[in-house]
């Protein structure tokens, strides 16, 4: 996707200078800052303080961040376990954080426990091939998404498709493309009236800075709303279908994503609204049964109280805050999913 007509991704890799380089989005929209992870210490960072955020991409950069430890300091089996260890505990809700640690590990196990030299390389080509993957996997999404697109485009005669999206499982979420924003880049480009509404996704505003960012810099019309506006919008019938991402989708279909998920897909259900979720094979975890044994990540209070780091909170002194970073979306009330494969 392009930033002022320039083609970025999220994370990539230098070969020239050995860098591995990634866009901060906790300084978007301000200010695009890209920031070098050097260290593990840096991959741990950029990950638990959400410099690089949504599942896929998560999952990228803890694989190049297991490289970077070895890169420093070499390492045996066991401290690439200790990393991936520490790294999975980052946040624990992601699913593809998981995979892909546990894509490295199967790679450091595989070699000789006595020579430990080629590890740095064989974790370099993982990371990399593990980043070519999700850039494939989004792009394929999109291509299947933007036929269920194509069918309300056919059925409004030239009027716009309305697509509402909650949280930001755009580009930046992954390498490239996205998994619900893919299908609509696709459909702008080829030439369908599309308009999004975008949740502005409280308390971090994901939403508001980054999908609207986004889609703003491609061209593609949207328009920002606060996040209980949608269900309002879907009565009044200015909403044809939902399209969200997901952090990780359970064995028996239940989605997991950005608190708020669960409350579009009732308003969606209650108004005939398709609703669907966009995510690559890496997102789906056939080891856990239902929604309700994943372990749901509690973030910090200042989420809530303070807004862009602002001095004064928004609540009296002393407030008490639960702050559960995401909610589980019941199969029943998903319409399909969209993954590289299809939409089923």
């Amino acid at each position: 996707m392009k930033i002022s007509g320039t083609s970025f991704t999220s994370i990539w890799y230098e070969e020239a200078t050995d860098r591995i380089l990634y866009i901060d989005q906790t300084r978007l929209p301000w200010e695009l800052a890209v920031r070098e992870m050097k260290t593990f210490e840096d991959g741990i960072r950029a990950i638990a303080d959400m410099e690089v955020r949504g599942a896929p991409l998560i999952g990228v950069a803890a694989a190049f961040a297991l490289y970077a430890g070895v890169r420093e300091k070499g390492g045996s089996l066991s401290r690439i376990t200790e990393m991936g260890t520490r790294l999975v505990a980052t946040r624990p809700t992601a699913v593809n954080l998981a995979y892909a640690v546990k894509e490295i590990l199967n790679i450091a196990e595989s070699e000789n426990p006595v020579d430990f030299s080629n590890y740095p390389s064989l974790l370099l080509k993982k990371a990399i091939e593990i980043r070519e993957s999700e850039y494939n996997c989004s792009r394929l999404i999109g291509e299947h998404g933007i036929k269920l697109i194509r069918e309300v485009a056919d059925h409004k005669d030239g009027r716009t498709v309305n697509i509402l999206t909650h949280c930001n499982a755009g580009w930046l979420a992954t390498v490239d493309y996205g998994t619900a924003l893919a299908p609509i880049y696709l459909a702008h480009d080829s030439g369908i009236p599309v308009h999004v509404w975008v949740d502005e996704t409280r308390p971090r505003n994901q939403g508001a800075k980054l999908t609207v960012y986004e889609l703003t810099q491609h061209g593609v019309p949207n328009t920002l709303i606060v996040d209980n506006a949608g269900g309002l919008l879907m009565q009044q019938g200015k909403v044809d279908l939902v399209i969200i991402g997901a952090d990780r989708i359970t064995a028996n279909g239940d989605a997991v994503n950005k608190i708020g998920t669960y409350l579009k897909a009732l308003a969606a259900f209650d108004n005939q609204v398709p609703f669907y979720v966009a995510a690559p094979a890496s997102t789906f975890d056939s080891t856990t049964a239902t929604g309700a044994a994943v372990v749901i990540e509690e973030r910090g209070d200042e989420e809530v109280l303070f807004i862009n780091n602002q001095l004064s909170p928004i609540a009296p002194a002393g407030t008490r805050v639960h702050n559960p970073g995401f909610d589980i979306t019941p199969s029943r009330l998903i319409t399909a999913y969209i993954t590289e494969s299809g939409v089923s």
